[in-house]
């Protein structure tokens, strides 16, 4: 059988077309073997390939394209959908077959609508399934995509053949619509017909079995053949109907904010059926969450930092709802809990320590008597066989954590390396370790079991579930105790500053071997993204930036202002003199200490200050003594002596003046290639140095920062994200705020990736908010993240931006209110649902905002985090409970009312 590919594509000069696939005459999937389509004519290109035998019996072909530039990038077509079933066409004697296909941009918002939160719960009630009669020998089978039709409607073709009826709408062709099939389709006889035709498609209603109404643009046309033992495939991309693009409107909380009166002090996955409620109740279609990993690192509230992961597959035990784990006896051991459940869940905000103590205690009692049925379930056998891979070194990990009291496995003595021989010997029947490991399998698989449950039930309701995956994993984690090599354990990963963290932010994790993790595929990466399609339909990558260039901090910095985007292309030593620029490494790899800098830092201790941690070198300036050299070993220091104001304030200066740098060397360079420090016209060191050089230097460091990178991280963001985008068809969000790349906007339209629209963080520079009406079609809209106060806390933060919002956003006259009144947060909330971006997400706390009976009374109480401070406890709860907020009637009649009205 001999398969010809015509691609219709209009190629520049210097581009060329490939064609890619999971099979060997394909290349195997990789793009290096790609086979090469050869130019045809302005409108086409082509290859023929011959199938052999053994593949042809395999059955399903899927295939897709890819474009490689001049400059050697490349851009792949949507992979979804292109598929040929060879044994089918052998079966009827076809031996060549003639695809006729057209490229389907990857930015094609309307391929969205092809992901699972469409195809498996916002679309579903619209499928209609067709099945039209065929003709006995078809010559030629049409397909097109349509993927917003309404209820009742499915696609017609018309056209000049007799076959397609001679352009007549009375009795149209109707395509087949199949259920997994992402083409609708119709099988054609076009035998004693005139070539080229002409043919349009066109909507059916078929409640009123009429021709509704054509497709957009010109007539479509096929230039072709009929010959013996030969079919052709028409692949016609999209109908161009003028359908209004879909919008919709989710609400964003942490699973443990939730409250119920059943909750047991934070809120577990059972509650999430009844938030699921509420949403459908008022038109909402999304719940997002954070991150639900477990991060049971130290057993103290400083887990309660939901993106510290332990464990980048395992869930956090602390959303397990414990009355659906007890059963028999159980079940009255679990009354006796009730006291201290009640108390728990009275408390205004979530006490982490107790509720997992309280928890972790009750599944340890019941273990014994539970496992046994649990174990020799076939569903559990099932989730063990789908998960031992991540399973068993998360529980051994679990297990040495509490043997050796801590979760640094560099402390574990003999078994700081990963041993899979170990975690088997630990499991034998005699082995005293067996039921401590084991309990971990018990507790995942009913957390499994739960969300689950959970996000079946939101489906049911119309309602998709979307998660968050980190950037990072806990640095003390089992997945960097089993696989260290996918790791730079010596870098810190964090965030450059910004105006919510002046000095950057440094998250401690470990950044990713990106060079390692290639070799194998990124197996580790998909395997996360394939875990998080067990349960969700969305999800939101966590700083997506960081798949450009990730912000990565030395080893013994604390702060993040002293980190550098890696990978970048650093300064060459040469540059400085082909600019002008007097080089001088010390005065600028080195910090700058002057007693100028010591008085504008320290005031009066300046003179305590360079007694006791500097050492005076010559023309009045000063160094670090080497045991504060930097500024891990200042806080060694200052964690030793008594807590006090003057103290914090000296090792905060003493910090300034560690980052008090112009350059970081670049390790192994031999002293020839530097990196720029950001904010480098803030520091001292910058403002000493001559007016020259400072412009000078200003010139360089913006063509390193603004100019000669953005290509780069392109092609390290297309290394990576479109071999992550193909291991699941989620929807995938974005978050890319902070220091944005000019490159990064067309690289996720390019991946149909939803980038976040933050009316406070504004990406256009000059704006001091952006507006929700000018988002992208593929976008989320909100007024506040989690990181960020609510619409109402920030009304009390700065009261001279607030006061432009008012004039210039809200277009009101005169003076702002002191508090952000209900009729405020209402009218900010309509601007994000009238916005034409695809989502508008909004806290919880900004939707109960709009009403004055049911709002919080103080907004700063909202919050959820604050980046600003490293180790913050994050408890947020609901102030009432779900089943009070599904019984607000006013609240929720108005809410129901506004989305409708947005036509969400």
């Amino acid at each position: 059988m001999n398969l010809t590919f015509r691609l219709r594509f209009y190629t520049h000069f210097g581009q060329s077309l490939f064609l890619t696939g999971p099979r060997e005459f394909l290349g195997d999937g990789k793009i290096e073997n790609a086979v090469p389509l050869h130019f045809l004519n302005h409108e086409f290109w082509e290859i023929t390939v011959p199938i052999p035998e053994n593949e042809i019996v395999r059955g399903r072909l899927t295939y897709n394209y890819i474009l490689r530039n001049p400059d050697g990038s490349i851009v792949e077509d949507w992979p979804g959908g292109r598929a040929i079933d060879l044994a089918a066409f052998a079966r009827f004697g076809v031996s060549e077959v003639l695809i006729v296909d057209s490229w389907n941009d990857m930015g094609n918002y309307e391929n969205a609508c092809f992901t699972e939160p469409f195809q498996n719960v916002l679309l579903k009630s619209n499928f209609t399934e067709i099945h039209a009669p065929a003709p006995a020998e078809p010559t030629h089978t049409f397909k097109v995509k349509a993927p917003l039709l309404k209820k009742n409607e499915t696609l017609c073709i018309v056209g000049d053949a007799e076959a397609l009826g001679f352009w007549s709408t009375a009795k149209p062709l109707l395509l087949n619509r199949v259920a997994g099939d992402d083409f609708l389709s119709a099988p054609v006889d076009l035998r004693n017909n005139f070539f080229p035709i002409s043919y349009k498609y066109g909507v059916f209603d078929l409640e009123k079995k009429t021709f509704a109404r054509y497709e957009n643009g010109a007539n479509r046309i096929l230039d072709d053949h009929v010959a013996p033992h030969k079919h052709t495939i028409v692949q016609d991309g999209f109908a161009q109907l003028s359908a209004a693009p879909w919008r919709g409107a989710g609400v964003a909380i942490p699973v443990f904010s939730l409250r119920s009166e059943t909750s047991f002090g934070a809120g577990d996955f059972s509650d999430l059926k009844r938030l699921a409620d509420w949403a459908s109740s008022v038109g909402l279609k999304l719940i997002q969450l954070l991150p639900i990993n477990d991060t049971s690192a130290t057993h103290s509230w400083k887990d309660s930092y939901p993106y510290a992961a332990i464990s980048a597959f395992a869930l956090h035990p602390i959303y397990l709802d414990l009355r659906r784990v007890a059963t028999g006896k159980n079940k009255t051991l679990l009354k006796k809990l009730e006291p201290e459940r009640q108390r728990l869940n009275a408390l205004e905000t979530v006490d982490y320590e107790a509720v997992m103590s309280a928890k972790l205690n009750f599944l340890k009692r019941i273990f014994a008597s539970e496992k046994s049925k649990v174990f020799a379930g076939a569903e559990y056998q099932d989730f063990f066989s789908r998960n031992q891979d991540w399973l068993l070194p998360y529980a051994a990990f679990c297990y040495l954590r509490d043997q050796f009291g801590t979760a640094n496995f560099d402390e574990w003595k003999n078994f700081r390396t990963f041993d899979p021989e170990k975690i088997s010997e630990w499991l034998a029947e005699n082995s005293s370790a067996r039921d401590e490991i084991s309990f971990h399998f018990f507790v995942q698989f009913h957390l499994h079991v739960q969300l689950k449950d959970a996000t079946d039930y939101a489906h049911a309701k119309g309602i998709v579930i979307k998660g968050d995956i980190p950037i990072g994993v806990y640095r003390h984690g089992a997945d960097a105790w089993r696989n260290p090599e996918l790791f730079h354990m010596e870098m810190q990963a964090g965030a450059p500053p910004d105006p919510f963290s002046a000095k950057g932010q440094n998250w401690g994790f470990p950044t990713y071997n990106w060079p390692r993790m290639e070799r194998d595929g990124f197996a580790w990466w998909k395997r996360r993204f394939e875990q998080m399609s067990r349960y969700f339909d969305a999800f939101r990558i966590d700083h997506i930036l960081g798949f450009f260039r990730i912000w990565s901090i030395p080893a013994d910095a604390v702060e993040g202002i002293l980190g550098h985007f890696v990978p970048a292309i650093p300064v060459d030593i040469t540059e400085f003199g082909n600019r002008g620029i007097p080089f001088d490494r010390e005065r600028f790899t080195k910090p700058y200490v002057t007693n100028k800098v010591l008085g504008d830092l320290f005031g009066k201790n300046a003179e305590k200050i360079k007694r006791d941690f500097l050492v005076a070198t010559h023309d009045e300036t000063f160094s670090l003594k080497p045991e504060f050299a930097t500024q891990r070993k200042i806080e060694s220091h200052f964690s030793a002596l008594e807590k006090s104001g003057s103290n914090a304030k000296i090792q905060e200066g003493l910090y300034d003046l560690v980052s008090n740098v112009i350059l970081f060397e670049v390790e192994n360079s031999g002293g020839r290639q530097f990196h720029f420090r950001l904010g480098m016209e803030n520091t001292a060191s910058f403002k000493n140095l001559p007016a020259n050089t400072q412009s000078r230097l200003r010139d360089l460091y913006v063509d390193y920062f603004f100019r000669r990178q953005d290509q780069f991280w392109a092609g390290e963001a297309m290394r990576k994200l479109p071999a992550f985008k193909r291991a699941t068809n989620m929807l995938v969000c974005g978050e890319d705020l902070g220091m944005v790349p000019d490159c990064v906007p067309g690289v996720m339209k390019q991946l149909v990736l939803l980038s976040l629209e933050v009316q406070r963080m504004p990406k256009n520079l000059g704006q001091e908010f952006s507006r929700p009406k000018d988002a992208p079609y593929l976008s989320v809209v909100t007024p506040s993240t989690h990181d960020m106060s609510t619409i109402r806390g920030w009304w009390e933060e700065d009261r001279n931006l607030v006061q432009k919002f008012f004039n210039q956003e809200l277009g009101q006259m005169g003076e702002a209110p002191n508090n952000c009144e209900p009729w405020i947060n209402k009218a900010v909330v309509a601007q994000h649902l009238a916005s034409p971006a695809m989502w508008s997400i909004f806290q919880l706390q900004d939707l109960l905002g709009m009403d004055g009976e049911i709002r919080r009374a103080d907004p700063a109480a909202e919050r959820i985090n604050v980046p600003a401070i490293p180790q913050y406890y994050w408890r947020y709860r609901m102030h009432l409970t779900l089943e009070t907020l599904q019984q607000s009637a006013r609240f929720n009649e108005e809410l129901r009312n506004g989305i409708r009205e947005s036509g969400r």
